[in-house]
């Protein structure tokens, strides 16, 4: 059972007090190229993103958020501020539905103030967004390195800090790009507060390494409750990131993420069609005609030692034999498919007997 966390509202998003677990990504366009930075927020939020997230590392680039609000009023809008509080500021008065700080490098308490009163006065929530590569210098004295422990440190005490100025609609985040060790400060951070959390893993790699990382990361929390918001970061296109956060969630059987489940066998020396390149034509095909979004589930395997039982078992699959497959669907079969034909007449049978509603 997920902790139940306060709420905090990014736009139309809720984020924590159980609500559905909103997916975020991060432009990687030029921020002050406000006509490409809204072409791909436009593209993330197709591929499923629900937040958005936008560098503004100066102040020709906060005015561009400003414009980049107006193209997209109904998105919601990140902005990720490191160093000059001012432009958290400004970015706030262009209409930011959050503001991302770090506290190891936005400065003093005056400077961290003057952020928090422009969010309390536009009922913007700010999101602490603690790395184990910016951490404070008194805290890396402290621990000697960024802990777990020093991490969580930097987070409550910023939160502390802000609930002395009377702000107390926060988002904290702690990564790192250890999963050990961002398991263990979300762990620590989850029993010390109930701010919703963020969670991922930083500087998780390329598209294979980091959804590794993510999964482990985002399935272990997960499984103790622990969670409100994720990011799957990625030196890739962010649209794979929102992908790959949506396929985690789904496989967890996280609330709001049904789509279509594919079931295939690992193959060995008894399977009978060629099945590895016809698994993944499979899934690229029913990206292509729009049904990964049926909530039921694909079994395509590759014999008949387990494939009969499995497909019987999924609402519908094909169980390879030698030169065809057999055509199941709960539980029945259906027909059989010449090998050449498998992938085009499984896509037609499920275009025809199943629907969205399903």
């Amino acid at each position: 059972m997920r902790k139940i966390t306060r709420q905090v509202t990014v736009g139309r998003v809720a984020i924590g007090g159980g609500s559905r677990i909103p997916v975020q990504s991060m432009t990687n366009t030029d921020t002050r190229d406000a006509g490409a930075t809204v072409a791909q927020i436009k593209k993330l939020t197709a591929a499923g993103c629900d937040i958005v997230r936008l560098a503004v590392p100066d102040a020709e680039a906060a005015e561009s958020f400003g414009k980049i609000r107006e193209a997209l009023p109904d998105i919601p809008l990140v902005a990720d501020i490191h160093f000059d509080y001012r432009l958290a500021v400004a970015c706030a008065e262009r209409g930011a539905d959050k503001i991302r700080i770090n506290p190891g490098n936005i400065g003093s308490a005056d400077r961290v103030r003057a952020v928090a009163g422009a969010c309390s006065k536009r009922g913007i929530p700010i999101r602490i967004g603690v790395n184990g590569g910016s951490l404070e210098k008194e805290l890396l004295a402290k621990y000697g390195s960024p802990t777990p422990e020093a991490l969580v440190e930097s987070a409550v005490l910023q939160a502390q800090m802000l609930e002395r100025f009377d702000f107390n609609d926060v988002v904290i985040s702690v990564k790192s790009s250890s999963v050990a060790s961002a398991v263990t400060a979300n762990r620590l951070l989850s029993e010390r507060t109930d701010y919703p959390l963020h969670i991922g893993v930083t500087e998780a790699g390329t598209r294979r390494a980091g959804i590794i990382k993510n999964a482990a990361l985002i399935g272990t929390l997960y499984s103790e409750g622990i969670g409100d918001t994720v990011r799957v970061s990625l030196t890739d296109d962010p649209c794979e990131e929102v992908r790959a956060a949506r396929d985690i969630l789904r496989s967890l059987g996280a609330e709001g993420f049904s789509g279509m489940n594919i079931v295939s066998c690992p193959t060995c020396g008894r399977t009978q069609i060629d099945l590895i390149p016809l698994a993944g034509a499979f899934e690229k095909a029913a990206e292509e005609e729009g049904i990964t979004g049926l909530p039921i589930t694909v079994a395509l395997m590759g014999c008949v030692v387990n494939g009969p039982g499995e497909a019987r078992e999924a609402d519908v699959g094909i169980a390879g034999g030698k030169g065809e497959a057999l055509l199941f669907c709960r539980g029945k079969t259906v027909g059989k498919i010449p090998e050449d034909r498998i992938i085009p007449e499984l896509i037609r049978y499920i275009k025809e007997n199943f629907r969205e509603s399903e």
